[in-house]
This record gives C-alpha cells, sequence and structure tokens, in this order.
C-alpha cells in the first residue's frame, strides 16, 4: 500500500484511493504509486471492477508544479515516458473502471479520470487542461484521450484555453457522463462499478480490449480483431456458464465466477 494511494477492495470492487491533501497534487512518487494500485486491480481475482476517487472535496487538481518547475528539458525528456505509462496502467486495468470526480479535475487529474470507462461527477466540480497557461502541453495522454473522447475541434478548445469546464456543460460535451449532487459521487460510482461484480469478467475484458484497440486502428483492422477475441470467448468459463444459463433459465440470470 503506497503513502498517498491505496487499494482498498470491498464486495468485488477496489477502489483506488488518492490521499495527498489538500489538493491531490500528481508528484512522481503519487504517479508510481497509481501505477502499482492499477497493476494490483489488474491482476487481482477478488476485483471485478474498479473506482478511482481523490475523496470529497478534490479528486486532484494536477501535477505537482512545485517539483517540475526546476526540471530542464534532459530531466522531462527521461520522465514524460513514465508519466504516460503510469496512467496507462490505468486505462488498461481489463475490468470497468469509473472515476467518481468531485470538487477538481484539472491538468494531469483530468488525464487520470480520462483513464476511466465512465467518468461520474458531482454537479460542481470543474474539469480542465490547463497547462498552457504554464507554458507546457498536457503530458499524460490530455492531448490523445481528451480529443477521442470529444472530437478534435472541442478538444482544442479545452486544451487552447486552458479554461475551467463546469459539470453541465462538461455532461453536454461528453468529457463527464453522469453529473449527480457533490455528496452522492461516490455511491453513484460504486452503484455503477457494482453492477459488475457477478459479471463475466472475461468477456468484459475482451469486449474493453475490442473498442479500445479498435479506436487506434481502422474499420477493416478493428473488425478483424473483434472476429478473433469473439472466437476466443469460446474457450473461456464464461461462455459456457452463461449459454448454459440462458437455455435453462432464460436471459439475463447468469452468474459468473473470477476471471
Amino acid at each position: 500500500m503506497g503513502e498517498f494511494v491505496r487499494l482498498e477492495v470491498e464486495a468485488g470492487i477496489g477502489t483506488i484511493r488518492l490521499d495527498r491533501p489538500p489538493m491531490n497534487a500528481l508528484n512522481i512518487q503519487m504517479q508510481e504509486e497509481i501505477r502499482a494500485a492499477a497493476i494490483e486491480a489488474s491482476t487481482r481475482d477478488d476485483v471485478r471492477s474498479v473506482v478511482i476517487y481523490g475523496g470529497p472535496k478534490v479528486f486532484a487538481a494536477g501535477a505537482d508544479i512545485k517539483e517540475m518547475a526546476e526540471r530542464t528539458y534532459a530531466q522531462m525528456a527521461q520522465r514524460a515516458p513514465q508519466l504516460s505509462t503510469a496512467f496507462r496502467a490505468v486505462a488498461e486495468i481489463p475490468k470497468p473502471v469509473v472515476a467518481a470526480v468531485t470538487g477538481y479535475a484539472l491538468g494531469g487529474g483530468l488525464e487520470l479520470a480520462l483513464c476511466a470507462d465512465r467518468r461520474i461527477a458531482g454537479d460542481n466540480v470543474k474539469v480542465g487542461q490547463p497547462e498552457v497557461l504554464l507554458g507546457v502541453l498536457p503530458g499524460a495522454g490530455g492531448t490523445q484521450r481528451l480529443a477521442r473522447l470529444i472530437g478534435p475541434a472541442k478538444a482544442k478548445d479545452v486544451i487552447f484555453t486552458g479554461r475551467f469546464v463546469e459539470a453541465d456543460e462538461a455532461a453536454s460535451l461528453g468529457i463527464v457522463d453522469e453529473v449527480v449532487a457533490p455528496d452522492d459521487v461516490l455511491a453513484a460510482a460504486l452503484r455503477w462499478a457494482g453492477r459488475f461484480t457477478e459479471g463475466a469478467a472475461q468477456a468484459i475484458a475482451a469486449a474493453k480490449t475490442a473498442i479500445d484497440t479498435g479506436l487506434e486502428v481502422d474499420l477493416v483492422s478493428g473488425l478483424a480483431l473483434e472476429s478473433r477475441l469473439f472466437a476466443a470467448m469460446f474457450a473461456t468459463e464464461d461462455q459456457k456458464t452463461g449459454m448454459r444459463s440462458f437455455i435453462e433459465n432464460g436471459p439475463g440470470k447468469a452468474k459468473f465466477e473470477g476471471r
């Protein structure tokens, strides 16, 4: 368990809890602890879905600028890929992942939330990529994931201006998927994650791979990947359990075991 990031597991849901008061500034140690928590959540059989949560007041207000300000080009050229892969470990968790976003999700905070499959936010949140106001650009996936999520023109507006986007606009742009009362954010995220604790883990992991990888290739290649993964499911217990339950009990009643 890390000093600033911990994985808490209960009833099949793994909560990656960010805890570096007051603003969860993402320093190098925290970045590496996020990587470690993501790898642990990926490999634990008792984790069927994941919530990323920064606490009731703030998700994460960005990188630790004090730590970063005096770095040289050579130092950042070495560190930047490590930051990117730390967050990529979250995106590659082969399970449903939801970000429970409270307060602020700015810079690296928003980039971390973008690694989730779904984002649930309080109606008072502010999200944004304000890196240009510091003379840099998003460096942990913001230019790539945000553009893929909401389209290049809208992503350029958010990134070029560095402005804070409030909850209603974030929902209309598609940056967040659900807006709830601030006190209900974690409960809503846990409720969504709880839908998968008895789900078809192998099938969900394959579907996530098909969608995420398919977005990075042409349609023909994506369809070929989907076909391979579809066929591969017929070597899994998920397929046997699901189809047997359908024949014997009707649709939607199967309960799946582990990975």
